[in-house]
């Protein structure tokens, strides 16, 4: 498969007062970045600016990154300049990335974010790339089944708008647990094969199904208690193996300790983000809410985690090489044109500092490239060179639904 990187692995790879001035110097410092620790290709993240954002930096688990500085939109002249640098670098670009609410409660603010995404998509355009990934979101003030509702009224056009203009949006299946002081868990509705089918074939009916996508992580696979080869099986028995066209690279570590406390909806109470019975006003305390999701976990940077066969097998932590051997087998994708997206949020190691940063993540592109490569001499050898010469593969494997 093709490789790939997240720009949003290090914010501040060019200070912000430096880029604010010039808008696409980020860019071309990140492309120079990424071939320095090997990245064929990157990730371009937007995001709104932190001067325009409705979410403070402080309250994030994740900071976001506007490596792509969309305050005034893309113009054909940042293109060609942004396009030199690739040239220059001979790093590509696998897709742009904008992670926000696009089903915001408030008109007002749901009308900027959409109109940041609609600038997205014209830089997509302009820089010769076929697809953004992205989130749904949710509305936190309705149920389920109205957000349902909501996404055909209000994020349908976005797709319309993403059709026009040849695109593909691929949504990342993250629940965003933290992304609200209330009680809701999963705010983002696209967040497992069901609610995946039930959103696609709302797009089907607007003829907009093909633009309607998934961007795979892992992580949030192991975050929910599920496998990827299960949710693979479960696409393909559904007849919906096709929607899955992207992956993050990125892992999960469950704590066992974490959930015998808590179990898998984390923290449920006294996480410090409330005040006397009210939600805190301090972004700061507001960051609490994420103990929903830390209190019995923590992201890898594919390749930190130790090896560990029983953690695989009780989908505590991700199996790397199955996970790339079960996407060959069960999903309808063509590895040599899906990107691996590699997304680094690994706390301890989320380090600012580009000349601590660049080993470790040089490292986790060499690991996740020679775990691609194993896979798929694996699936070579199993699926197409034994069976020629009619000679068995040996073993069981492991089994959709059993682990």
């Amino acid at each position: 498969m093709r490789l790939s990187i997240l720009t949003a692995a290090l914010q501040e790879l060019t200070p912000r007062e430096r880029r604010d001035a010039d808008p696409d110097l980020g860019v071309e410092e990140w492309l120079q970045f990424a071939r320095q620790i090997g990245a064929p290709n990157i990730e371009l993240s937007a995001a709104l600016h932190p001067t325009e954002s409705d979410v403070p930096a402080a309250a994030l688990l994740d900071p976001v990154a506007n490596t792509l500085d969309l305050r005034k939109p893309f113009s054909a002249a940042r293109a060609a300049r942004v396009r030199r640098a690739m040239h220059s670098t001979r790093v590509g670009l696998s897709d742009l990335a904008y992670f926000d609410n696009m089903l915001a409660a408030d008109e007002s603010l749901r009308h900027r974010k959409h109109e940041l995404m609609r600038r997205v998509f014209d830089a997509a355009v302009l820089l010769g790339t076929d697809a953004v990934a992205g989130f749904v979101g949710r509305n936190p003030a309705l149920s389920l089944d109205a957000n349902l509702v909501m996404f055909e009224e209000v994020f349908v056009p976005l797709l319309e708008e993403a059709k026009a203009r040849g695109l593909t949006y691929r949504v990342e299946q993250c629940p965003m647990p933290g992304w609200t002081i209330g009680d809701t868990w999963h705010n983002n509705i696209a967040y497992a094969p069901g609610p995946w089918i039930a959103l696609h074939r709302i797009c089907e009916r607007h003829g907009v199904g093909d633009q309607f996508r998934i961007h795979y992580d892992p992580s949030h696979a192991i975050l929910m208690g599920q496998d990827s080869r299960s949710v693979f099986q479960y696409l393909k028995d559904a007849g919906y193996d096709f929607l899955i066209t992207g992956f993050h690279v990125k892992g999960q570590v469950i704590d066992s300790r974490g959930i015998s406390a808590w179990g898998y909806g984390g923290q449920t109470m006294q996480r410090g983000d409330w005040r006397g019975g009210e939600p805190s006003p301090d972004p700061v305390e507001q960051r609490h809410a994420w103990k929903k999701q830390t209190v019995f976990c923590e992201h890898e940077l594919p390749g930190t985690a130790r090896h560990d066969p029983l953690a695989y097998l009780q989908n505590r932590t991700v199996d790397w090489l199955d996970h790339q051997l079960a996407a060959r087998e069960l999903l309808r994708i063509d590895p040599e044109k899906t990107f691996l997206v590699v997304e680094h949020e690994y706390p301890k190691a989320r380090v600012q500092d580009k000349s601590r940063l660049a080993p470790i993540l040089s490292a986790s592109l060499a690991f996740t490239r020679a775990i691609d490569e194993a896979a798929a001499a694996m699936y070579a050898l199993q699926h197409e060179v034994l069976p020629a010469q009619g000679i068995a593969v040996q073993g069981i494997g492991r089994e959709a639904y059993r682990s």
